[in-house]
């Protein structure tokens, strides 16, 4: 029984596709739409020359657009704090005294508990502070 080249280079995107699945690297999927194509010009009668320039040739297409693509993505993504991270830094307005046992500050539009980072300090009703840290349910101010 003798398999076409093209059946041999869909085997192949197939398995490139496993370790892309397994390991999450995205340049495997990248060689397998390098080897489906391939795969298309062995079926329309290509000779093995042609195929390999077309699996290599798409293949590192991919790699050169895509992979910056993800990259700018990536770095975008790390800059934006979400949930507690984004609290920190932020300025907050005491509600309620606030020492390094407690008080209350308006912080993001919510009223939260507070303390002061250092334990002999105290800010009164009305004051400015600045969220350090938020530890529980807790914003940590100076």
């Amino acid at each position: 029984m003798d398999i076409d080249a093209w059946v041999w280079w869909l085997i192949g995107a197939v398995g490139l596709g496993i370790p892309l699945v397994l390991t999450a690297m995205p340049e495997f999927g990248m060689f397998a739409v390098g080897a489906v194509a391939a795969a298309v010009v062995a079926a329309l009668g290509g000779g093995v020359v042609a195929q390999v320039l077309v699996f290599v040739g798409v293949s590192v297409a991919l790699i050169a657009v895509v992979r910056p693509i993800a990259a700018r993505q990536r770095a975008g993504r790390s800059g934006h704090a979400s949930g507690i991270d984004a609290l920190k830094g932020r300025q907050a307005v005491v509600l309620e005294r606030v020492d390094g046992s407690g008080g209350r500050i308006k912080l993001a539009g919510e009223v939260w508990s507070a303390r002061a980072l250092d334990g002999d300090q105290s800010f009164e009703a009305g004051r400015q502070v600045d969220v350090v840290d938020i530890d529980g349910a807790t914003a940590v101010v100076m």
